[in-house]
């Protein structure tokens, strides 16, 4: 399927605001690279909108917008972003897709998902709901355990106790795998943490924490058709976390994150992992390029969360020699572009019910309201 133009969103109302526009970039110079008509969209930490030039290095974004950035309005549900034009005209911008690169908050959430569906303006990352159940540890969680998919026990954070002894590693209940967790002994630390932390307030999980767990991670795309990327092992530094500063705050970034490539671990191991993949994406519907991550224990493994919006979008993941970045983001962006307009039906034999409701007044006395 061709591609004549398509949008790069980046940035958005988020702890991961600066991680989400290195990916944005890192997209955009991988695009633009091999030939594709790029339009990076900035999302500002406050909620405007602006269109970058191509070719942008972070530095250029630490004050906010970049300098020439031209500001855009999104108008619903029709025609979408649009740029002034004259006294009082406006533009609409076109594209055939957009490639959602916003990590956490809204952008991840569904939330920047719903806002598209109602434009009719497709956005990488599947239906919004996919994206809302992917940001939930706690209905993920629940969910792939109705399932028959191994996960660890899971709990909210409050005053009832779990059923599983500490040390506990406590996250936030909606957010990414790397900012606001932390290891604590004891319940009465997890709630006073759960109290305190900013990045906690919107609700905290706790799982048992096993040191002697074995962090594993893959990828998987859905388009052309479902395929599985080489399975890596995050190596964790002393405090027992694979933190956010061991995942970004490298010059190289990811690429750069201690890591073992691929993994050192049993076939077995491995073909159960991609089986695991594979079973995420058919209860959850969450499609796109993904990555799920996964804890090894005494030879079991088990699904620990899963990154719809991955960094850098999980493209270190795939080997070199397979298929290429370009290639992963353009049949991303294909997938996106073929599913436009298939969303629920807005319709079933309208008028029917209208026309044999009879007065409002006497639907109201036939439940008392009146």
């Amino acid at each position: 399927m061709s591609l004549s133009r398509v949008a790069v969103i980046f940035g958005g109302a988020s702890p991961e605001h600066d991680v989400s526009i290195l990916t944005g970039l890192q997209c955009e110079r991988v695009l633009s690279e091999v030939g594709v008509d790029v339009q990076p969209l900035y999302w500002t930490r406050t909620g405007e909108w602006y269109a970058c030039a191509r070719g942008l290095e972070a530095r250029d974004f630490l004050d906010g917008a970049p300098k020439d950035a031209a500001r855009l309005e999104l108008r619903l549900p029709s025609p979408g972003f649009v740029t002034k034009k004259g006294l009082g005209g406006v533009k609409a911008m076109e594209f055939d897709a957009a490639l959602n690169c916003c990590h956490g908050g809204a952008g991840e959430d569904g939330g920047l998902n719903s806002l598209f569906e109602f434009a009719a303006l497709p956005l990488t990352g599947g239906p919004a709901a996919a994206a809302a159940l992917g940001m939930d540890k706690l209905a993920f969680g629940a969910v792939l355990r109705s399932a028959g998919v191994p996960v660890l026990d899971r709990v909210l954070v409050g005053e009832q106790e779990p059923p599983f002894a500490g040390p506990y590693i406590v996250k936030p209940r909606f957010g990414g795998s790397s900012i606001g967790i932390e290891i604590v002994d004891d319940w009465n630390t997890a709630k006073a943490l759960a109290a305190s932390s900013v990045q906690l307030r919107q609700g905290a999980v706790a799982e048992a924490f096993h040191a002697d767990a074995v962090d594993l991670n893959l990828a998987y795309r859905t388009a052309p058709q479902f395929a599985v990327s080489m399975l890596e092992r995050p190596l964790r530094t002393g405090d027992g976390i694979y933190s956010y500063a061991d995942k970004y705050m490298q010059s190289e970034g990811l690429v750069a994150a201690p890591r073992e490539m691929p993994a050192k671990v049993p076939p077995e191991i491995e073909a159960r992992a991609a089986a695991l993949a594979r079973q995420v994406r058919d209860c959850t519907d969450i499609r796109g390029l993904v990555r799920v991550d996964f804890l090894l224990r005494q030879d079991e493994l088990f699904v620990n969360e899963v990154n719809t919006i991955p960094g850098a979008m999980g493209l270190y993941l795939w080997p070199s020699g397979g298929t290429s970045a370009s290639q992963l983001l353009l049949d991303l962006l294909a997938e996106t572009k073929s599913l436009r307009g298939r969303g629920a039906p807005t319709s079933f034999e309208p008028g029917a019910a209208l026309r044999a409701a009879g007065g409002i007044s006497s639907k109201l006395g036939q439940i008392g309201a009146v």
